[in-house]
């Protein structure tokens, strides 16, 4: 297994959850409006489409890829970026990606 990359993902999805925890706390103490913030001007209208298509392609990237792994339950990964962020649950896809990939190998199945 590439143990750097499995270990840099988990580090970054740590990372996302944290944010989200944080800067959502922070948004909902304030009463901020969501839909204010992502549709509220032209620049937020760019930043607001550009990252949900990305999301559209991480998605469509994360399904693929399980099924290609045969990993189990990529549904869950989905489902939490709604609740908690894709920041979070992408790279911590990708680190379980990693660990399919590295038993894989070792079991002489391969890629």
């Amino acid at each position: 297994m590439h143990k750097a990359l499995f270990w840099t993902y988990l580090i970054l999805a740590a990372a996302g959850l944290i944010t989200a925890w944080v800067f959502n706390g922070i948004a909902v103490m304030n009463g901020e409006s969501y839909l204010d913030a992502w549709f509220g001007s032209a620049v937020d209208w760019v930043l607001s489409a550009d990252l949900t298509i990305v999301a559209i392609a991480v998605v469509v990237f994360m399904i693929t890829e399980a099924r290609r792994l045969r990993m189990k339950r990529v549904w869950l990964y989905i489902l939490l970026s709604g609740i908690t962020a894709m920041a979070f649950t992408f790279p911590l896809f990708l680190a379980m990606r990693e660990r399919t990939l590295a038993r894989r190998v070792a079991d002489g199945s391969g890629v």
